[in-house]
């Protein structure tokens, strides 16, 4: 007598545990293997883009931080780039803000990379890695809140430049903690790379081959991580990122465990990076606004701080106007290329705001990664994709 079978459909989220934001997955399984999957977002969908419109382009800033909640100042950075080149101004910028946004970046990058590390390696077991990586990223955020004032969205960078110019004793605090990373990521590997567990979780799981990755659009840590040495910062230098000392750390096999290599080299890339920066960048000394934007102050006038803010709050109330046109201006962001196709009417507002999202696409990758896998496997799948479903649902 021929045996019966039949597949069962689940759901899996949406919820924040394990699916990294309100994904939802409705799984096909044979038992505890699945045939198919089908993800489906916008459950959190904020409408970031259309508000946008709404606004004054200086305003915008503090929006699309919010997008990706992890890397919030590096789409802050893509934005006031892209605006930056319709304005015409980009060759302008002063070379104390692009040093300074250099470092922001890649300290930001820092910050999303341990997020990731901390929460991917928990749901797969390693529970105590997260405790570590924590920490650290804590401590970004105390610099991050000692440079604006808040520790998630510090909405620093401004459209010609800084919102004000870094605080006295920054270096102090900043370099010694960059001098001290490199020997928290040797903790982390200590504790992960050649742990059996960690490596039965890993190795071999959610594999992606090179072809896909390239038809699908994948960029990042996903792509790196099957031999695709796309970084931005590379191909298309921004920031005078050619004139820094850095690698692109790539792997081949396409799997969990080439991601993590991947990204585990990326931190030690920004802070390598980081402290290039930083030694460019001179500690700060008299308040004065010349550095940190485009618009100097007259040359013999020292801006208290009191009056610099003031300054800085009637631009930014009062707007400005920005030439008929569009364009689009990529960075690499923690997760990959993403970057802002911006639309201008010659007014103070923009007509459309488009943000090219690299978790949006990580999604679409998802089915081909876990087809044929374990349901155990598919929290290691999405943890490696390390989507931001903010970044996501916009």
């Amino acid at each position: 007598m021929a045996t019966r079978t039949e597949t069962m459909t689940v759901n899996m989220g949406p919820q924040h545990p394990s699916t990294h934001g309100v994904l939802r997955l409705v799984l096909e399984l044979d038992g505890e293997n699945i045939v198919s999957s089908d993800p489906t977002i916008g459950f959190l969908h904020t409408g970031i883009e259309k508000t946008a419109e709404q606004k004054k382009w200086q305003q915008i800033v503090p929006l699309v931080e919010r997008m990706d909640y992890l890397g919030p100042q590096s789409n802050s950075l893509a934005f006031c780039l892209s605006v930056e080149r319709l304005l015409g101004i980009e060759d302008e910028i002063p070379e104390r803000v692009t040093n300074i946004r250099v470092l922001i970046a890649e300290v930001q990058r820092l910050s999303s990379h341990l997020v990731w590390l901390g929460t991917h390696a928990m749901e797969i077991g390693a529970v105590s890695v997260m405790m570590y990586a924590f920490r650290e990223r804590e401590q970004i955020l105390n610099i991050f809140e000692m440079i604006a004032g808040f520790r998630m969205f510090p909405s620093y960078l401004r459209i010609g430049g800084l919102r004000e110019d870094l605080p006295r004793g920054f270096h102090d605090v900043l370099g010694p903690f960059l001098d001290k990373m490199s020997e928290k990521i040797d903790l982390y590997e200590v504790m992960l790379t050649k742990n059996q567990v960690w490596t039965k979780r890993t190795v071999g799981v959610a594999k992606l081959s090179k072809e896909d990755t390239i038809a699908m659009g994948l960029v990042g840590p996903l792509a790196r991580a099957v031999g695709v040495p796309y970084d931005v910062r590379k191909v298309f230098p921004y920031l005078n990122y050619s004139t820094y000392d850095f690698i692109v750390p790539t792997r081949t096999d396409g799997d969990v465990f080439a991601r993590y290599q991947v990204k585990i080299e990326e931190m030690r890339q920004s802070v390598k990076i980081a402290q290039q920066a930083l030694k460019r960048i001179s500690p700060t000394g008299v308040y004065d606004c010349g550095d940190y934007r485009i618009v100097p102050p007259p040359k013999d006038r020292v801006y208290t701080e009191m009056e610099a803010l003031i300054q800085h709050f009637l631009i930014y109330s009062q707007g400005f106007n920005v030439p008929k046109g569009e364009c689009y201006v990529p960075v690499e962001g923690p997760r990959g290329e993403h970057g802002f196709f911006i639309v201008s009417d010659g007014t103070n507002r923009p007509v459309r705001i488009k943000s090219r999202a690299p978790s949006f696409y990580a999604c679409q990758a998802l089915p081909r990664m876990i087809q044929g896998g374990l349901i155990a496997d598919v929290i290691a799948a999405i943890g490696s994709t390390d989507v931001v479903m903010g970044d996501v649902d916009r």
